[in-house]
This record gives C-alpha cells, sequence and structure tokens, in this order.
C-alpha cells in the first residue's frame, strides 16, 4: 500500500494563505492532468495509422476513444467516494501507478483487442487521479481569489491536453512507431509519482461514506450499454434489434442505477448534492460543452488527414493553435468569472463551440485549411470559458467532507461528455458517410467484400481506391472525400443544437452571481439554494438521511 502523509485536519479553521507548498503541488498536479487530457485525443491523430496497422473499423476506432472516458466516467463517482474514505493521495498515487503502468502496456498492444483493453485500464486510473486533483486544489488553496486561479490553471492543463494531444501524437508518429503515442505517458508519470509522493498533502472527509460497489457497477453498465447502441447504430441500423435492446438495457440500468442512489443508506452519489443549483447547472453544461468540443475534434482530426490529406505530424502542427488559445482563455475565464459571473462565461465559451460547428457542418469539398482553422480557434475559446468557470462554480458550493464526490460529478461530466460526444456526433457522420458512399456510381461494381471494407472507414475507403486502376481509383476517392464532408453536416449541425441548448440553460438557470468564497459564501446578484450565507448547513439539510456528513 502507499504510504500517505498524515491527513489534514478538515475541522480546524482554514488558513487564510493555504498550504506552504501550495505552488509546487500545483505543479505536480497539473503535470498528472496534462498526460491525463492528453490522452483523451492523443489517439485522434493515430486512427489513420491503425486502420493500417490493426484493421480497426470505424466503430473500432470509437471504441478505442470512446473505452478510456467510459471507464473514466463510469468509475468517477466511486473514485471520488473512495477519496474520501481512504484520503485524496493515496488514490491520487495509485491512480498514477495504474495510468502510467497501463499507457506502458498499451504502448506494446498486438491488436484492436489489446489496445482497447489498456485504454480502459488507463481510463480506470484517470477516474482516480481527476476528483482527487481537484479536491486537493479546494483543500491547499484556501484563499478564494488563489483557488480561482489555480482552478484556472487546473482548467486549462485539461484543455491543453486535449488540444495537445494531437498535436504530440502527430510529432511522435512522425518520429516513432504508432506505440509512441502512449509510451511518452510513462517518464512524465514517473516524474508526477515521485514529486506528489513527497509534496502532497492528505486530506479526507471527516465521516466517510461505505463504498458504493452496486452503483459503481451500475453506472459502468448504464453507460457502456448506451455508448454501444449508439457507436453499432449506422452499421448494424438504428432499428435493429440488438441496437433498440441495447438502448433499452442502457435505460433499465441507468434507472436501477438512480434508483440504487436514491434508496442506499450511504450512495456513491448523493442525489442531495445537487440542490446546489451551481452543482447541477454546472455539470449540464459541462457535460454539452464537452459532448459538442470533443465530438468536433474527433472530426476535424480526421478531415484534415483524410481529406485535406495532412500526414500526422502536419496534422498535429495544424491543430496546435488550438492548444494555444486554450491556454489563454481559460486562466482569462476563470479571472473574469469574479467580474461578470459565471454565467454569461459559461453562454459566451457554449457560443464560441457553436459558431464553431457551424463552420465545420457548411464546410464544401473544395474548402481548406483557412476554414478548419478558423473552425479550431472557436473551438479554443469555447473549451476555455467553459470548463474553468464551471468547475470553479463547483468547487465552491461544497463543503470539505463533499469535495472528493462534488469534484467527481465534476470529472464525469467532462468525460460523458467527451464520450457521448465521439459517440453521438461520430455516428451520425458514420451513417451519413456509408450512405452517401455505397449510392455514388463510383462505386457500383465493387466487390461487397471490399465495399463493406470502404464503408467501415473513409481511411479503409482511401486503401480499396489505392488498389483500384487509375482514374476508376482515382474516382473513388474523391467520392469517398465529398461522403465524408457531407456526413460532417448532420453531425455538427447537432453539435451546434447542443450548444443552443446549453445557452439556453446557462442563461435561464444558473444561478446569476460571482464565486468569492472557498466554499460557497458567495457574493449573488440573486439567490442561490442553498443559501450563501450558511452553506455548509444548508448542504446538510438538502442530504437525505444516512447521506449526510
Amino acid at each position: 500500500m502507499i504510504a500517505a502523509s498524515p491527513p489534514i485536519s478538515t475541522g480546524a479553521p482554514p488558513v487564510a494563505a493555504g498550504h506552504p507548498l501550495r505552488r509546487p503541488i500545483l505543479v505536480v498536479l497539473c503535470l498528472s492532468l496534462l498526460i491525463v487530457g492528453l490522452d483523451v485525443t492523443v489517439l485522434n491523430v493515430a486512427l489513420p495509422t491503425l486502420v493500417g496497422e490493426l484493421g480497426a473499423s470505424t466503430s473500432e476506432l470509437q471504441w478505442l476513444v470512446d473505452i478510456y472516458s467510459l471507464m473514466a466516467a463510469g468509475l468517477m463517482l466511486f473514485a471520488g467516494s473512495l477519496a474520501d474514505r481512504y484520503g485524496r493521495k493515496p488514490v491520487f498515487l495509485s491512480g498514477l501507478v495504474l495510468f502510467t503502468g497501463a499507457s506502458a502496456v498499451a504502448a506494446f498492444s498486438g491488436s484492436t483487442t489489446q489496445l482497447m483493453i489498456a485504454r480502459g485500464v488507463m481510463g480506470v486510473g484517470e477516474a482516480l487521479i481527476m476528483p482527487a486533483t481537484l479536491s486537493i486544489i479546494g483543500v491547499v488553496f484556501t484563499d478564494p481569489k488563489e483557488r480561482m486561479k489555480a482552478i484556472g490553471l487546473w482548467s486549462a492543463m485539461i484543455g491543453v491536453g486535449l488540444a495537445m494531444g494531437p498535436l504530440v501524437g502527430g510529432w511522435l508518429l512522425g518520429q516513432f512507431w504508432w506505440g509512441s503515442v502512449f509510451l511518452i505517458n510513462v517518464p512524465i508519470g514517473i516524474l508526477a509519482l515521485a514529486a506528489a509522493f513527497t509534496m502532497v498533502p492528505n486530506s479526507r472527509a471527516a465521516v466517510a461514506r461505505r463504498l458504493d460497489l452496486p452503483g459503481a457497477l451500475l453506472s459502468v453498465l448504464g453507460i457502456g450499454t448506451l455508448l454501444w447502441a449508439i457507436i453499432e447504430g449506422p452499421s448494424k441500423g438504428w432499428t435493429s434489434a440488438p441496437v433498440l435492446i441495447g438502448f433499452a438495457v442502457a435505460v433499465l440500468f441507468l434507472a436501477a442505477f438512480l434508483g440504487r442512489e436514491h434508496t442506499a443508506k450511504e450512495p456513491m452519489l448523493p442525489l442531495g448534492i445537487f440542490a446546489h443549483r451551481r452543482l447541477a447547472i454546472g455539470n449540464i453544461l459541462v457535460f454539452l460543452g464537452l459532448l459538442s468540443l470533443l465530438g468536433a475534434l474527433f472530426v476535424i482530426v480526421q478531415y484534415l488527414q483524410f481529406v485535406l490529406g495532412y500526414d500526422a505530424g502536419e496534422t498535429g502542427l495544424r491543430i496546435a493553435p488550438t492548444a494555444l488559445i486554450i491556454l489563454i482563455a481559460a486562466p482569462l475565464a476563470s479571472f473574469l468569472g469574479q467580474k461578470v459571473g459565471t454565467r454569461r462565461l459559461a453562454a459566451t465559451g457554449l457560443a464560441f463551440a457553436g459558431v464553431s460547428l457551424l463552420i465545420l457542418a457548411t464546410t464544401g469539398d473544395g474548402d481548406g485549411y483557412g476554414r478548419a482553422l478558423a473552425a479550431m480557434l472557436f473551438l479554443g475559446f469555447g473549451a476555455g470559458f467553459i470548463i474553468g468557470p464551471t468547475s470553479d462554480a463547483i468547487v465552491g458550493s461544497l463543503s470539505d467532507d463533499d469535495l472528493g464526490v462534488g469534484s467527481a460529478t465534476n470529472s464525469a461530466a467532462v468525460q460523458l461528455g467527451s464520450a457521448l460526444g465521439v459517440a453521438v456526433l461520430g455516428s451520425l457522420l458514420a451513417g451519413t458517410y456509408r450512405s452517401e458512399l455505397t449510392d455514388g456510381k463510383a462505386a457500383a461494381g465493387l466487390p461487397d467484400a471490399a465495399l463493406d471494407a470502404a464503408g467501415d472507414s473513409v481511411g479503409g475507403a482511401l486503401t480499396v481506391a489505392g488498389e483500384m486502376p487509375g482514374q476508376a481509383g482515382e474516382a473513388f476517392a474523391d467520392l469517398a472525400r465529398s461522403a465524408f464532408v457531407s456526413g460532417m453536416a448532420p453531425s455538427m449541425f447537432t453539435g451546434a443544437a447542443v450548444t443552443v441548448v446549453g445557452i439556453v440553460v446557462a442563461v435561464l438557470l444558473f444561478p446569476q452571481g460571482k464565486v468569492g468564497d472557498a466554499r460557497g459564501a458567495r457574493v449573488p446578484e440573486q439567490s442561490d439554494a442553498p443559501s450563501a450565507a450558511e452553506p455548509v448547513e444548508a448542504m446538510d439539510r438538502h442530504l437525505a438521511p444516512g447521506q449526510r456528513g
């Protein structure tokens, strides 16, 4: 078992200055978050390579991306309660060990199945890391302004990691083999582990809840079944028996999960915590924002490589401006949150994301990199303005004892939104692409096996085109690229509609006011529930018996 330093007392009044090593601790936490964010998207740029190296289909590509987010989202709440019970430091360290080890295994996987398993274990590691980092920040930064800046940097590291994934992956693919996109995590993980072991303090809830194993299992099964039905819909048919059964089973699992959390004496997710509108609405906004943002990034990377013809390294360089914008926008948004409030910032971020998606939705066959760059710049501002302010609002609404579970809801919303973004928007693109490809004149006369391979992914279609003679191959390649661009329209318009819903939620439902205290004491323009004057006592009244603590 990993040793932990003595826990910080949560009963003593907070010291205004915070922990003496809070800044070095923040560096360690941000380093950990950088590789976590990196691995949400680092595989995207390698997807075309995996089509050739491992023979992956479109649905397998979606699973390779989503299995990571599935395990992270499904176990995030459980990991939060685990951190509350056994200490945030040992859970954080255990997550680093698991994440680093699984990264080494992923680097040398010989099949899509092996890679999926390794990615799933990496997701478990992330589930242990993310809520612990945000909880630790909430404990060591007790000054509201310092805490807001720290969370701004925290969210920036997630966003930069998301945006840097294709950049780093592209460079590594240009120099080494595809497994290097995972092997890069190993030295960084070891460095973060060594630094965290010596510097990061431990903390835990004063009264920890029991571990809710049935709740954790039901959440993973429910989310996993839902993703399976969405991803397999285009290939098996949305009205086919397996897909309809998948949706029905997912609803049953998720309903059982909510029922379990409502009736359990000590649930994994105390539903009473959502009495805090900042937490509840903030998580909805994070979920909707990441659904649109990550779905768009999944499509952009493939568009740059398959349609515009850039290799992995060139694609990474062309996505780099997005990372720079996020690095600037996230801390800026957290600073502005003290001036204008989270509501306006979240709505602005969703509007930026919506513009990005509309640019992509209206992209035509003859458009080049300039249009994609405009979309990515808006995407960067959207990510920066959505993640930081909402995360700060969520953490600011919680008592020390609920930091683990409350922070986990935020991290779960990030991962669930990411997973569903890739699944939903990717599947809408895949369905239109397959239909356009098979109906095109250039596909006429192709053997069924070749047509199936081409329909699985645009990368597969380009491979088939390369085996066809001269002009026929060029015509089929053009058809495949055109079909992909056609598929972008319904996919990205759907993403834009999601951002509109988010803007409405932000404007109408998110409480007005600015976060002004580390534990819920705000400077409100309009009252929030519970009252800002009694944040901890009011929360306790909203929690059901057995959920208090």
